[in-house]
């Protein structure tokens, strides 16, 4: 079974899920999830707008229980990208804890209305392990967004990978304020604490002050989360309490590692995944944490390097090589796309990531980013651009960078760095400051110092945007 602490057989347990000051038992959430689950009946597909609330949690758990497959909807998608998810997903129903949202006044399809305090009976038998419990939808870089098949079988085996790393049991309390659309926020941070048994606090909004006075043993957060955690000193003090700090979903700069550790005492967790594949690799729980290492591949999980001829590259810590993964987190497939689908499976049946990566002889990796945006060809050399990206977030007067590789007639790409740091910063100290550490053709050649990064939701910073809007001339406040 996928949520046994839902199972009737776990004691019950009063604060089972708390959403900001909303909080629903165990038994409350599984009548809850029984009356969702009658409303749905005969239904094979439906999807959840996905707001923070216990309504969204007695949809989504109702979906699962029933054996539907459950689309979460991000509660600010454009009018365009909804149409899109429902018409391409095939759901019959939407389920939502706020029916009256603006997004829903032109929904295709019957808004169903969810009432946590409603209850119902959860179906006696359970879906079968391969059956898609989840469709999530990846961002669209390259077309309009992919439906993700994830089966309760995957879904299971990644939870069950993660609380194996991180030591996850049910006398720990998870706190996290991520979007329940994500593997981050969804998966791993309200499906795991379900399958676990551990109580959740969900924030709501993921604030220092609401991070703070969680009182968690665990904490979920994207790098944005912790960066905006350590510029509060007195709440990133109050998670010293705290067992395990984890980040994800981007890389965590080395300024910030540093940061939480002398805060809170903390080296936090990282780890490595995707939508199509859940999480991977990761440090584990009783392991040394390094900055920019996420660890080994997990339990059930194999990885590798390959070079562009599909050769294996040494695991020396410093030849890049593309990353493949294979094992029991992957996912069934695109909806509607078999050929894509092939595309990204190797003849022997590995995975393509679409990340580069280095591995140490030891068998940890560090992700040096995507292939496409973090790869950089300039004059004959590979750069990473995280290692410039880390290297200018140690200047004093720099807050965020984000470095990509623009098209160059004679070198092929160059390397160019966006700043988001104090007034006084001029674009020439930054090359010079990189030039003085890293090799030569390492510096940027173009420095852009900009109001702001553009992101989505989980805080990854949108590069191909960037790029656009360098070559459109609109950057924000960019010069």
């Amino acid at each position: 079974m996928l949520l046994p602490s839902l199972s009737g057989d776990v004691p019950d347990r009063a604060d089972a899920v708390r959403v900001d000051g909303d909080v629903i038992s165990r038994e409350a959430l599984r009548a809850a999830a029984g009356a969702v689950a009658a409303d749905i009946a005969g239904a094979g597909t439906v999807a959840v707008l996905a707001t923070p609330s216990v309504a969204t949690v007695a949809a989504v758990v109702g979906g699962l229980l029933s054996g539907v497959a459950v689309v979460p909807v991000p509660p600010d998608t454009g009018a365009a990208e909804l149409a899109h998810v429902l018409t391409d997903s095939g759901a019959q129903l939407l389920l939502a804890g706020e029916p009256d949202a603006p997004v829903l006044a032109d929904c295709p399809i019957p808004v169903v209305p969810v009432d946590q305090g409603r209850r119902g009976e959860v179906p006696t038998s359970g879906p079968a392990p391969s059956t898609t419990g989840l469709i999530l939808y990846t961002s669209g870089t390259t077309g309009p967004p992919k439906g993700v098949l994830l089966s309760h079988a995957a879904i299971r085996a990644g939870i069950d990978a993660v609380a194996h790393a991180w030591d996850w049991t049910d006398e720990d309390v998870l706190v996290q304020g991520l979007p329940l659309y994500h593997v981050h926020g969804l998966i791993l941070g309200l499906l795991g604490p379900l399958r676990v048994g551990s109580p959740l606090v969900h924030t709501r909004r993921p604030t220092p002050a609401r991070y703070a006075a969680a009182g968690g043993s665990m904490y979920f957060g994207v790098p944005t989360v912790w960066s905006r955690i350590c510029a509060e000193p007195t709440a990133a003090r109050a998670l010293s309490a705290a067992r395990l700090l984890v980040s994800g979903s981007a890389p965590l700069p080395a300024p910030v590692f540093a940061e939480l550790e002398g805060l809170t005492g903390h080296r936090p967790v990282e780890r490595y995944g995707m939508t199509e594949t859940l999480i991977t690799l990761s440090t584990r729980a009783d392991e040394p944490r390094r900055v920019g290492s996420v660890g080994r591949p997990v339990r059930g999980v194999q990885a590798r390097l390959v070079d562009d001829a599909g050769a294996p590259v040494p695991a020396d810590g410093q030849t890049f090589g593309a990353l493949q993964i294979r094992g029991a987190t992957l996912f069934d497939g695109y909806l509607h796309l078999p050929d894509k689908t092939a595309e990204t499976f190797t003849a022997d049946g590995w995975f393509r990531t679409g990340d580069v990566a280095t591995v140490s002889e030891a068998g940890e990796y560090r992700i040096v980013g995507r292939a496409s945006a973090d790869i950089i060809k300039s004059g004959g050399y590979r750069i990473g651009a995280g290692e410039i990206e880390d290297c200018l977030l140690t200047h004093p007067q720099v807050r965020e960078v984000a470095v990509v590789g623009a098209p160059h007639d004679d070198l092929g790409q160059e390397v160019v760095a966006f700043i988001v740091g104090e007034q006084s910063l001029a674009a020439r100290t930054l090359v010079t400051y990189v030039e003085k550490r890293l090799a030569r053709h390492k510096r940027p050649r173009r420095v852009h110092l900009v109001e702001s990064l553009p992101r989505n939701a989980l805080g990854k910073v949108q590069k191909t945007t960037l790029l656009s809007l360098m070559e459109s001339g609109t950057l924000p406040g960019g010069n």
